[in-house]
């Protein structure tokens, strides 16, 4: 937009009894007219304040934050016609607002839509929709029409247009998409103001439209390291927009603080400082993470120091981590070099048992699987995971028709467990019933162990099936959510009715139905093994196992 110079010489302002009236008696041009509002009493001050910054204003730049400060005042309290009369009130006969007033009145009636269907206040919406309507499209259509790309107000107005088209599901939608992108990567090539930039990028990415708000959110976070910053400044900027949760934009910044670090400091600085930032991506309860970034981190930390740059903490965090990102394979691999750096670990149990169930029930490699859970077998010290290797040991022994050697297990399990380990032992006893009575394995179970250890199981890779935990680290009898999300693939307009065969350690739930998709458990300490399949009337769709630590 051009600069205008905006000359006054006089202002005055009268305020009233019960309200505030603000009048302004100015001379553009030779011309006199005068502006009278009647403002809302408690916010009157601020908004003589806002108003005579608008009048004094000498370029375009300097009326955007008084004009949103005025907006959040009448619209925080829902102010609609009071905010739009006062639009009105500044006249039109100084050309330089009138952008500013058709985009402001647009966008006061686009929130009252808002407002109106959000609290059912049908009457007035279909009673006066239309002409609302109207006015967001004649409005952000002037403010267009009278602005360039370069302008931050053109931004904003394309914003709002594709908005309110997108929302309306209207002919225009498409085009006001297009138009926005154009606009935007013609504004982000001058030295312009980039919040604008992020602010689309943010509604980009909240309707959905992630892979256009990420090449935004790349350009924006361009312009930022691009900005003379230094090192610590960057860093400080990326660990903000971390704790917005905004890992589109944190992400790129820390990979240019990381590329200016990566000859400027000593080599132990940037281990520690690459340490903090994959422990802060790495899988955690609470909060935003990204598990492949983190061990992108954890590859820059090897790389320039080598598995030897891992302490004990930070070795089983990039394996726990690269499992919870079902990086099974790798998860495995450096759970063996956990054991083989660290061999007293506080981890070696879990570590051992976690790559035992690797190996059989993902790599389907079950002599490599019994090689690690008779490891745990073997064991002196009792804990949950060795009580569970024996009962894997079992398990397989008895799907293999391995009758007397099953019984063996799982009579040395219950034995060592006593009075602990009960849910396992648990599981033990009715295998062992199973065995007397000459019945074969529980059909959920004997289920998933045909699918995930026979040749066919190839044909079932765990892409159709989901399977998460609410959380994959909690304490003895907290209460966690299993959930699963399967694909049954096209079905026209037919609803596939799906069965979950759920198995393993269930927890106090017990037995899920088998229309539960999900349920609401908890365990005591140990590696929980929660196995599922899902059926259709066409047969198995496919079949998954997730591991969750209790302590």
């Amino acid at each position: 937009m051009t600069k205008h110079k905006i000359q006054m010489s006089k202002l005055s302002f009268l305020i009233l009894s019960f309200g505030f009236i603000l009048c302004f008696a100015c001379l553009p041009a030779g011309r006199n007219f005068v502006i009278c509002h009647l403002a809302f009493a408690q916010e009157g001050n601020r908004l003589v304040v806002l108003s005579k910054q608008i009048i004094e204003a000498r370029t375009a730049q300097e009326l955007y934050a008084p004009f949103e400060e005025i907006k959040d005042l009448y619209l925080k309290e829902n102010k609609f016609t009071q905010f739009l009369d006062y639009l009105d009130s500044l006249g039109r006969n100084r050309k330089e607002l009138e952008p500013f007033i058709d985009y402001y009145s647009a966008l006061t009636r686009y929130q009252q839509l808002k407002f109106l269907e959000a609290n059912q206040s049908w009457d007035e919406y279909f009673t006066r929709g239309a002409s609302y309507r109207d006015k967001v499209t004649v409005g952000t259509q002037k403010a267009i029409q009278a602005t360039s790309p370069t302008d931050t107000l053109h931004i904003y107005a394309r914003l709002l247009a594709w908005q309110f088209h997108r929302e309306q599901q209207d002919v225009f939608a498409e085009q006001s998409f297009s138009d926005l992108l154009n606009s935007v990567a013609e504004y982000a090539k001058g030295p312009t103001d980039i919040k604008p930039i992020k602010e689309v990028a943010d509604k980009l990415f909240t309707y959905g439209e992630k892979a256009k708000a990420r090449q935004l959110y790349k350009v924006y976070a361009g312009k930022i390291v691009a900005s003379g910053l230094k090192d610590d400044e960057l860093r400080d900027i990326a660990a903000g927009f971390y704790k917005e949760g905004n890992l589109e934009l944190a992400e790129p910044i820390y990979d240019a603080y990381i590329d200016r670090i990566a000859n400027a400091v000593q080599k132990e600085k940037i281990i520690s400082g690459l340490a903090e930032i994959a422990r802060v991506f790495a899988y955690q309860r609470t909060g935003p993470s990204d598990m492949l970034y983190a061990e992108k981190i954890f590859q820059k930390i090897e790389e320039t120091g080598g598995r030897g740059a891992f302490d004990e903490g930070l070795m089983y965090l990039r394996c726990f981590n690269l499992e919870k990102a079902k990086e099974y394979k790798k998860a495995k691999d450096l759970y063996e070099d956990l054991l083989a750096l660290f061999p007293l670990t506080t981890h070696s149990d879990e570590a051992t048992y976690k790559i035992g169930i690797i190996h059989t029930y993902i790599l389907r490699d079950l002599k490599a699987g019994r090689e690690y859970f008779e490891r745990l077998a073997q064991k002196k010290e009792l804990s949950p995971q060795s009580i569970s290797g024996l009962y894997q040991l079992g398990l397989l022994a008895q799907w293999q028709s391995d009758l007397t050697g099953a019984k063996e297990y799982y009579n040395k399990l219950i034995g060592l467990a006593g009075n602990n380990f009960a849910d396992t032992a648990a599981l033990a006893r009715e295998r062992l019933k199973e065995i007397e009575e000459g019945r074969v394995i529980e059909y959920n179970l004997k289920a998933f162990l045909d699918v995930a250890l026979e040749g066919r199981a190839s044909l079932f890779d765990a892409h159709k099936l989901e399977l998460d935990s609410s959380a994959y680290k909690a304490k003895k009898d907290e209460s966690i959510n299993i959930s699963s999300l399967a694909s049954a693939g096209e079905t026209g307009c037919m609803q596939v009715e799906l069965q979950y065969l759920w198995s393993g350690h269930t927890g106090s739930t017990g037995n899920p139905a088998l229309n539960e998709s999900s349920f609401n458990t908890s365990y005591i300490p140990g590696t929980k093994e929660i196995n599922l399949v899902v059926v259709s009337a066409s047969g198995v769709i496919d079949h998954n196992i997730e591991m969750v630590d209790i302590y």
